[in-house]
């Protein structure tokens, strides 16, 4: 994978070099960062109009997944990474080079279906969980009927889809499932590389709308605006104040919202009537040093950038903006860099 990394990187930098004027071409910095399948529709806009705007900069965002992400940038290959879960202290202060991690947007994870009908229907944390432990295989369980009282369910078998390793989308929903079922927080836990019992694996948040749409029975997750782009199902989700709530901006900036120490700790299940439950910061990691001024200038323009009209491109997309006391203290994080 750092083959087809830095591969990328020379195919970026040749590009930008052969577009430019000679001029401008020995001036230009290139960026490259990798990270998480999940906000890559966001990331790849914020990309496209910060180009536009900085013609001295280029930025390139390769979605590689969470894990690789923080194993590149922790090893010192790339600019900056990117993902869904939090570093740790040893990769923080312990890499090659430290690292810090600056929440860059909020992102909410839902459970999309195929049944007939297309019927809007109610989860609940120990039902995912259950339904990803194996023991609800079939529509009529009577556990799925109890949340979704009127709907009429197929003899059908439910067949499961879930991400491959290392994806950030398979953490948040680890996360949530191990708040709320005690026996998938023994038995799996929360990963962003779980060790599923059964079902069938999607590289791709794009995987799995795919399978999910032409397998009737089968049920998955992925990120709300790629549910929504795709035109699938995606359910209401019980929340911790035992309300079922759909994923909505307002919903996952509710849960930010009431969630406790929220600038660097998990956002699901968070309290509140209207927290939606599978909410997540998706961070950016950079490494505190070791980049010449000129990349560093560079990225931490892109960064504030970001933070800034970045939110209300973010908006206009569906997704849900930082809160101003988050923004304030990321930009804080972007700027104490050297």
């Amino acid at each position: 994978m750092r083959t087809v990394f830095w591969s990328c990187i020379a195919v970026v930098a040749c590009w930008s070099w052969m577009c430019a004027g000679p001029a401008v071409a020995q001036e230009r910095v290139v960026i490259v960062g990798s990270g998480s399948n999940v906000p890559d529709r966001l990331y790849q806009a914020w990309v496209s109009q910060f180009n536009k705007k900085n013609s001295r900069i280029k930025v390139q965002y390769l979605p590689l997944g969470t894990s690789e992400s923080i194993k590149q940038i922790s090893e010192g290959s790339g600019d900056f990474g990117g993902g869904e879960v939090p570093l740790t202290n040893e990769q923080i202060h312990n890499s090659k080079t430290p690292l810090i991690q600056i929440p860059m947007i909020l992102v909410g994870i839902v459970p999309i279906y195929n049944l007939p009908g297309s019927p809007e229907l109610n989860f609940s944390g120990e039902l995912l969980a259950q339904i990803y432990l194996g023991t609800v295989k079939n529509w009529k369980d009577p556990r799925i009927s109890k949340l979704n009282p009127g709907v009429e369910f197929p003899d059908l078998a439910v067949s499961v889809v879930h991400r491959s390793a290392g994806k950030g989308s398979n953490y948040i929903f680890t996360d949530f499932l191990s708040k709320t079922d005690a026996q998938f927080r023994g038995e799996i836990g929360k990963s962003p590389s779980p060790k599923w019992r059964h079902g069938t694996d999607a590289n791709r948040g794009e995987d799995m709308v795919e399978r999910v749409a032409t397998t009737r029975g089968a049920v998955g997750y992925v990120e709300l605006n790629l549910a929504r782009n795709a035109g699938v199902g995606y359910g209401r989700v019980q929340n911790a104040a035992g309300q079922f709530i759909r994923a909505t901006p307002e919903s996952i900036a509710a849960a930010c919202a009431t969630a406790e120490n929220s600038t660097g700790n998990s956002l699901t299940n968070a309290p509140g009537r209207e927290s939606y439950p599978m909410a997540s910061f998706t961070w950016i990691y950079v490494p505190r040093s070791g980049a010449s001024s000129e990349r560093q200038r560079a990225l931490k323009q892109f960064l504030m950038w970001g933070l800034q009209e970045g939110q209300d491109v973010a908006k206009s997309l569906g997704y849900a903006p930082l809160p101003n006391r988050i923004v304030s203290k990321a930009q804080a994080a972007a700027d104490s860099l050297p």
